[in-house]
């Protein structure tokens, strides 16, 4: 049954999209909590054993997920209660979280983890003999680490707060640590080590110890799962010890064990949450860039109005110096605008009557009269957003081998912790004829906290969220999984000619008559063209409007998609296309072959024009190669990658601008589906293709490549159809992001291969039972550490910049999210 009866559309978590199926349903709604991969695993279990639900997918890099279900089975209110229950939050995807909401989430995060450092670092001081050189040098490494990162944290509310609080307990933990030795203190330290672990584990940590009987209870076995087995076996061990009273028994080791695997559990989420928040708002910055109100022109007067209340189709005034409010179309008026947030290009652009502006740009020295043409969601930066936050995205291979194996990793683990419990149990017993209890725990809880599966679940995502905020802040979106696994593997680039490596504005060159004046073809032309909206139509209509050729009535069109159109005028049948159309068509261009072929030869594109099968002329488009053209055909020829240019201008044209940008291989007067087509020719052989294009007749192409990749000045059935947007519509941000994937899928596989390097040697040595569970806390956090230090070496400012602006006040100079 449909749940649209009883919660109102506006009040829904969630947003509905169309199914696979017409008798299913889709909704796609944001996921709070997400940590690492292990979490998608546990809310696609959870999800899709529930009766009616099809398929799960979840994002971890954008915190969405995916379900389709049937309707008449399953709610989707049921449906998601049941990741509230486990712990998650749940919010609508289509509503951007405000900053202030991320920023308080993130100060929240970060007090519970500075509480849970602060057990840690006494808890430290509470086991560390400051005679024994091998625990005090290991035990010194993450003492100086917490400390570092205590200063960190309080950095943002200034120097001094920093300072004090984070030397205040360094004194205290070392105090502690000869403190201990004392004989009146030294019964206490076991049970002040472990109230600490009961705080922690009970209260600051409550959230992680919810979510694992959640997840138990339906039968998933997860990192929280996992993180509880150890916590629990480690405060088990210490109660062994308060209990009994063994000789030599590391009562309060254990118990700090406990206290520590939750505190670096708190310090993962936590960073993880402000690597994705951080990378996610140097998108969503953008939006702070639109001004809350409008100056709008209704009835004759000028009304400011909040940009909530201004529609598709008002006029809005924009003053010298002010930003522009909205997307539209300059009315009246001229300026140069600053688009640099969009394009990357420092220098203002003209904007005049018929130009379109985009919300968020600088007006320069004139007033603009605009008509509104999109608000909302239908904004240019709005659009860009969703792109950024499309749960369908970011996916590639490797992330769904890391998904297949840790759904048997935490089983795996387990099972392998109980059998080195039970094998040094009887193994002690048969071989010494008595149980070796110590060395059991030792050696069931070293292989919980070994496996601390984080590491893994952490690698490849957070790879991903650093490549996605990188090539953001270069003005490219990598939109799919294959934007970062597969463009590093591409052989071939395949570059459409107009709007790609031209600048897609044509204007007419040169006219050639064959009788009659030159604005009669010119008008002619453009009646038949002023339909259609190709830049090579428009341009002639552009060219009789600035020459006062006035285009006579058209009482019939007819568009032949890549060759051009035939329309009726005076009772006339009038062609208009290229020369090859017309002479498919029967007109005679013998007269003037000549003069086509000296202007193709140029580069020139030619417009043939005839009437009642009589040649009237030509009209010669030139169009010019775009400022960084040149460089980025270099710098992909460099790469090693094969280039094809690909166009359905014709062969002379062509071959001129192939000529002068360097590139060999040229495919011209192709159509549309003949693109799509070339691109399966080339991919023959397993040869894998990039397609670079603009234009609506290259969306099949760019939807066969291996990749798409779409200017974003283009159309928008080309950006939905390409992998890859280039925002700032330069062709030099091409091999930006080729070396954004390559670099991305680099740190991906280095960090995978670190998380199983780790894990992989640590957990069967740590079945010996001959590591001591702390030394096995700090290869964990190890292990952990090196992931996120990896994921942004060469950038260690992102991680210093990212801790150092939580919770610092408005206007203190917060370093700008990266």
């Amino acid at each position: 049954m449909s749940t649209a009866t009883t919660i109102a559309p506006q009040n829904r978590p969630w947003s509905e999209e169309p199914a696979g199926r017409s008798d299913r349903a889709r909704i796609r709604a944001r996921i709070g909590g997400l940590h690492c991969s292990l979490c998608t695993g546990t809310i696609e279990k959870a999800l899709g054993g529930q009766p009616g639900v099809d398929k799960v997918s979840v994002s971890l890099t954008h915190e969405q997920a995916l379900v389709e279900y049937d309707p008449r089975v399953a709610r989707p209110e049921a449906l998601l209660n049941i990741l509230r229950d486990i712990g998650y939050t749940i919010s609508d995807p289509r509503k951007l979280r405000p900053f202030e909401e991320e920023e308080r989430e993130l100060v929240r995060e970060g007090r519970r983890f500075l509480a849970a450092t602060a057990f840690s670092l006494l808890a430290i001081g509470f086991i560390t003999d400051p005679m024994g050189i091998a625990a005090l040098a290991i035990h010194g490494v993450v003492f100086i680490s917490l400390i570092g990162l205590v200063f960190l944290v309080l950095r943002a509310q200034g120097l001094w707060p920093a300072v004090l609080g984070a030397s205040g307990l360094a004194v205290a933990a070392i105090a502690l640590m000869f403190v201990k030795e004392q004989v009146w203190f030294t019964a206490a330290t076991p049970w002040m080590v472990g109230a600490m672990a009961l705080i922690l584990v009970f209260g600051i940590g409550r959230h992680i110890l919810l979510m694992a009987a959640q997840a138990v209870r339906r039968g998933i076995l997860n990192q929280h799962v996992l993180l509880e087995a150890g916590a629990f076996a480690g405060i088990a061990g210490g109660l062994i010890g308060l209990v009994f009273s063994p000789a030599g028994y590391p009562t309060a080791a254990f118990f700090a064990v406990a206290v520590m695997v939750t505190t670096y559990h708190v310090f993962s989420e936590w960073l993880s949450l402000i690597v994705k928040t951080r990378s996610s708002q140097a998108v969503k910055r953008l939006l702070d860039l639109q001004p809350e109100m409008a100056r709008v022109e209704r009835d004759g007067r000028e009304l400011e109005l909040p940009i909530a209340e201004v529609v598709v189709g008002d006029l809005v005034r924009i003053r010298p110096g002010e930003r522009v409010p909205v997307d539209g179309e300059v009315i009246r008026g001229h300026s140069a605008v600053d688009q640099s947030f969009v394009t990357g290009e420092p220098i203002p652009v003209d904007r005049k009557q018929g130009d379109d502006v985009i919300g968020g740009s600088i007006n320069g020295n004139g007033t603009l009269l605009v008509r509104v043409t999109a608000v909302g969601e239908g904004s240019f930066l709005a659009k860009v957003i969703r792109e950024v936050e499309d749960a369908r995205a970011l996916k590639p291979g490797l992330l769904h081998l890391v998904d297949r194996v840790l759904q048997v990793y935490t089983p795996t683990v387990l099972i392998v912790a109980t059998l080195a419990f039970i094998g040094w149990l009887l193994g002690s017993w048969f071989v010494g004829g008595e149980i070796d209890l110590e060395r059991a725990i030792f050696a069931g809880l070293s292989v919980l906290v070994m496996g601390y599966p984080c590491a893994v679940g952490i690698s490849a995502p957070l790879s991903i969220v650093r490549g996605a905020g990188e090539a953001a802040e270069r003005g490219v979106l990598m939109r799919t999984g294959e934007a970062f696994q597969g463009f590093r593997l591409v052989e071939t680039v395949v570059l459409d000619k107009t709007g790609t490596i031209t600048e897609g504005k044509p204007a007419v060159r040169e006219i050639e008559v064959v009788s009659g004046a030159e604005d009669e073809l010119l008008a002619l032309a453009a009646a038949a063209e002023a339909s259609s909206e190709h830049p090579l139509a428009q341009a002639v209509v552009t060219a009789a409007f600035e020459r006062g050729a006035v285009p006579p009535d058209v009482t019939s069109f007819e568009a032949v998609p890549g060759k051009g159109v035939v329309t009726e005028i005076d009772g006339e049948e009038i062609l208009v296309g290229s020369p090859r159309f017309l002479m498919e068509r029967r007109v005679d261009l013998k007269q003037l072959e000549k003069r086509i072929a000296a202007l193709e030869e140029t580069g020139r594109t030619v417009i043939a024009v005839g009437r009642e099968g009589q040649a009237l002329g030509v009209l010669a488009l030139g169009d010019t190669l775009k400022s960084d053209a040149i460089e980025a055909v270099a710098g992909l020829r460099s790469d090693g990658l094969r280039l094809v240019l690909l166009t359905g201008d014709n062969e002379r044209a062509a071959r001129k601008v192939a000529r002068d940008v360097g590139i060999d291989v040229v495919h011209a007067g192709v159509l549309p589906d003949g693109k799509a087509e070339i691109v399966r020719q080339l991919q023959a052989g397993g040869t894998r293709v990039a397609m670079v294009g603009d234009g609506i007749n290259d969306a099949p192409a760019l939807m066969q490549a291996d990749v798409g990749i779409a200017m974003g000045g283009g159309t928008d059935i080309a950006i939905e159809s390409a992998d890859i947007i280039i925002l700032s519509n330069r062709l030099d941000a091409v091999p930006v992001a080729r070396e954004i994937s390559r670099r991305s899928y680099r740190k991906m596989l280095q960090n995978v291969t670190l998380a199983f390097l780790f894990n992989g040697i640590g957990i069967p040595v740590a079945a010996t039972g001959l590591i001591y569970p702390v030394w096995a806390m700090v290869a964990m956090a190890v292990s952990v550490t090196a992931i996120f230090f990896n994921s942004l070496w060469g950038r260690p400012q992102l991680f210093f910049d990212a801790v150092l602006s939580v919770g610092r006040p408005v206007g203190a100079g917060a370093p700008q999210p990266t």
